[in-house]
């Protein structure tokens, strides 16, 4: 967890501005959750490795017998917790305020989180996520808004040229199974197979053997990863998925996909449809159900966002299915790349003022600086005013004036 300086937090501001603003203009309607959220829910079995991750709070009034007793059972000892993503309180707040929300709800969810992580470089305990959710949509025109609307707040943050890899879990569940892959293994393959692009195709099989899966699945599996390729390009549609599985992959779920890229690239206004099919793109949680991707860029070998479609869910809280998919971009990793200047057109000013200078003439200036609509700061004159400059062209300020006492008008200068 991190303390924010001011001229970092006005910059992550700036970011968040812009994602908002680009969201908004799609049609999503931002909503707010609390932090804390009850144990049960946020330990419900859907929310993968994080609710190993997840910080939770003692229940109120237990005394030290109390604790003892309950020492084995989290449950007993906690009744709420932490969230560590956005998406269990969306479900949540959908299940409790369906009512007075619209058939088909697309939301817009910026907050911190919290995960009992590792500290390390581009990792932390306390982060932000930037999500958009729609839900009560269960065609493939979800998944196309939320790639075009995440693309462009990706690019209106001059990061152009970002793809979406993009993979179904159906198709991946249809893929083991040609394979030979039993249902109780799954999860332990998935976990190997995300693991493709680190290890590669040997250190996979060696793995899958390493967990006991069946021998003749983990040879079919080899043999598909191994098997002769041609290196012509193919552009994101039915060539290039069918090509990326086995023979005979089910038509409904190419055809999802294939529908998907067409609204995307209709939708972007381009030819090229900015979708890369990636038939080994597993994704972590446990509670996707069809549509997985993650946003690249390629100036960036890791991802810089993702999501899914998680269309059980939200049953589990309402007691009846209802669709709903999400992407997450990874506000972390992207305000690190962003290039951001000070707002367009704010005038931000420092006024240096001497020690004589009557505290009602300091006020008057900054009163009349402050009502022409720029920002003001005031600060006393320092033997090294160079410094105090810097400092200040460092915090976003952009010009600056000496005040003197009696002074009846200031001279603004550029603060190079």
């Amino acid at each position: 967890m991190r303390d924010i300086l001011p001229a970092d937090k006005a910059r992550r501001e700036r970011v968040l501005s812009v994602i908002r603003d680009r969201y908004r203009s799609h049609g999503f309607d931002e909503i707010e959750t609390p932090a804390l959220e009850e144990y049960s829910r946020l330990h419900a079995g859907i929310g993968g490795d994080n609710e190993k991750l997840a910080y939770n709070v003692l229940r109120r009034g237990l005394d030290a017998d109390a604790i003892r007793q309950a020492a084995d059972d989290q449950g007993a000892l906690a009744d709420l917790g932490l969230r560590y993503d956005l998406t269990v309180p969306l479900a949540r707040f959908y299940a409790s305020n369906r009512g007075q929300l619209p058939g088909v709800f697309r939301a817009i969810q910026i907050g911190p989180v919290w995960r009992a992580e590792r500290p390390q470089k581009g990792r932390y305990r306390q982060f932000v996520q930037c999500d958009i959710d729609i839900i009560g949509d269960d065609s493939s025109r979800a998944e196309a808004e939320l790639m075009v609307a995440s693309l462009d707040a990706v690019d209106a943050l001059g990061l152009e040229g970002a793809t979406v890899r993009i993979n179904d879990r159906r198709a991946l569940d249809w893929m083991l199974d040609s394979f030979g892959f039993v249902a109780d293994e799954r999860p332990g393959v998935l976990i190997t197979i995300d693991k493709l692009d680190k290890i590669g195709p040997e250190g996979v099989a060696a793995e899958l053997r390493e967990r006991g899966a069946a021998a003749s699945a983990v040879d079919a599996f080899e043999s598909f990863l191994r098997r002769p390729q041609t290196m012509e390009y193919n552009p994101f549609g039915e060539r290039q998925i069918r090509k990326a599985l086995p023979d005979d992959a089910p038509d409904e779920i190419v055809g999802h996909l294939v529908g998907i890229g067409e609204a995307v690239a209709a939708g972007r206004g381009a030819t090229d449809i900015p979708l890369v099919f990636d038939p080994f793109l597993v994704r972590g949680m446990g509670y996707y159900t069809g549509t997985i991707f993650e946003l690249a860029h390629p100036s960036v070998s890791y991802s810089l966002g993702g999501g899914g479609r998680y269309d059980g869910m939200i049953g589990r809280f309402l007691g009846q299915q209802v669709p709903a998919v999400g992407f997450s971009l990874g506000f972390e990793r992207l305000v690190d790349l962003v290039t951001t200047g000070a707002d367009a057109g704010e005038r931000a000013v420092v006024l240096i003022h001497d020690a004589d200078v009557p505290v009602v003439e300091l006020v008057t200036h900054k009163a009349a600086l402050v009502a022409s609509g720029a920002r003001v700061r005031l600060e006393r004159r320092t033997k090294n005013v160079k410094a105090l400059l810097e400092r200040s062209a460092a915090d976003g300020y952009t010009e600056f004036a000496t005040v003197s006492a009696g002074a009846a008008q200031l001279e603004l200068k550029l603060l190079s």
